[in-house]
Parts: C-alpha cells; structure tokens; sequence
C-alpha cells in the first residue's frame, strides 16, 4: 500500500488508477481455487469467514494459512466439525492461543486480534436445544463484530410460558434486533415479532420430521408470517442473520 501510494504522490498513476490497485490488492488469490478477501472487516464490520463444507482438509489449511500469513484480521471458519478440525489442527501456523474451536457452533476463529466492543444488544431466542448449533453459529459471528449477545434457549411455543420472561428481559436490556431460530413448525419468529418493536430475524432450522423433514415447513411458515417486521434467513443459516444483523446495527 505504501508503495502504490508512493506513486500516487510522485504522479506516476492517477487516483483512478490507485483506487483500482488497492481494491483488487484486497484480495488474494491461493492457487486457482481460493481467494481470500482480507479487507472484509474494513468494508461490512464482520471478519472474512470460510464456509468449510465441500472443501478439501489441504484446501482449509490452505486458506488458514495464508490469512495468517498475509493479514491482521480475524477469520472465521463454518461448519468445521470437530473430527476435522482435529485432523487440521497440527497443520497450522498460528499457534494454539490463536485457535479458538466453538464445538455448540462447528466454527473455528483464527483470533490474531481483539475484538472492539460496541454498547450495543443483540437478542438470540431459539425454539428447542435442537436449534442451538444454528443459533451459536449467529452468536459468533456478531461476537466477533464486537456486538455483545443475550441467549436464551429452549423457549418455543411447546411451552410459551417460558418466552414471556425471556423477551421482557431482552427489551430491559434494549437489544436492537432478535434473532428467533425454530424448526418443526416455525411458529416463534411470529410470536415475537408480535410482541416487541424491533426487528426479528427468522432462521428456520431441520428440526422436524414428516413434512416438517428438511425445515422447509419452518421456512414456510416464517416467510407466511403476518406479524410485521420478520426478515427470514435460509435453513439453518445462522451464519447469515448474525450477519444480517450486524449490517442493520452498522447502518444505525
């Protein structure tokens, strides 16, 4: 970067130029199967992150790597099971401090930095434990865009008793967005989006069995849903609403 801005001031390129170099500098290509976008936490506030799925163990050790290598920031690795991490682990430049393995959501962060903390809420309610892998997955993506997470687990309308206190709670605590993760029907991103005036993000889940198999029922049925305020996520993407939610807060 020094160097390309060098030329800027010398007049060896023109700002149009500059512009381009540090843009396309800000990704890095592995081989030719991977690129790595090391300026993602600059542009969207959350950290590159790795979908680990489909990839080969030499491909993540690969990418892991090189991040290292060549950058400051945090990165994040989904859906990493903890027999494949196990299998990498001794791979791997960074040293053990740097490894941190979050088993409830199959993610592995390559921490190189500390997070900067934000006075900010976010709420993450899911409908049975079955949900719980889903909903850490969203807890640590916003986690590591410094946004501080209240969880509470097992609150589905099986027994809606147990959500009143759970909601109340979150809206003392002046949470900015709810995060409600449901499979089987999917009823509970509805009922809570009819009782708070913040924005609720549906993540149906594959918990279920029959026509429910799969989560689409759940999907359904949030994507149907006539309380006001709902976004809806894809099927156990948690990963997605913890970064949805984090581009709402950034743009407050």
């Amino acid at each position: 970067m020094k160097e390309i801005l060098e030329e800027l001031i010398s007049g060896k390129i023109t700002l149009e130029e500059c512009e381009n170099i540090l843009k396309s500098n800000s990704i890095q290509e592995l081989d030719d199967a991977v690129k790595l976008d090391l300026s993602r936490k600059n542009r969207t506030g959350f950290p590159e992150a790795i979908y680990a799925e489909g990839k080969t163990d030499e491909d993540l050790i690969l990418i892991i790597n090189s991040h290292f290598k060549k950058s400051k920031e945090n990165l994040i690795i989904t859906r990493l099971n903890p027999l494949r991490f196990l299998e990498i682990k001794d791979e791997l430049l960074a040293n053990e401090d740097s490894l941190i393995y979050n088993k409830k959501a199959n993610i592995l962060i390559l921490k190189l930095k500390e997070i900067e903390k934000k006075d900010i809420n976010i709420g993450i309610i899911t409908a049975g434990t079955s949900d719980i892998q889903v909903a850490e997955e969203a807890k640590v993506v916003l986690e590591e865009g410094g946004i501080n997470t209240i969880t509470s687990y097992d609150v589905g309308v099986a027994g809606i008793h147990r959500l009143f206190p759970q909601i109340s709670k979150m809206i003392e605590l002046d949470v900015k967005v709810i995060i409600a993760c449901a499979g089987m029907e999917g009823t509970l991103p509805s009922v809570v989006a009819g009782l708070v005036d913040v924005p609720v993000i549906g993540v149906p889940t594959s918990v279920g069995y029959g026509v429910g198999t799969g989560g689409k029922v759940a999907l359904y049925a949030m994507l149907q849903s006539c309380a006001p305020g709902i976004a809806v996520v894809n099927i156990d993407n948690g990963f997605g609403a913890g970064v949805f939610a984090l581009t709402i807060l950034n743009n407050l």
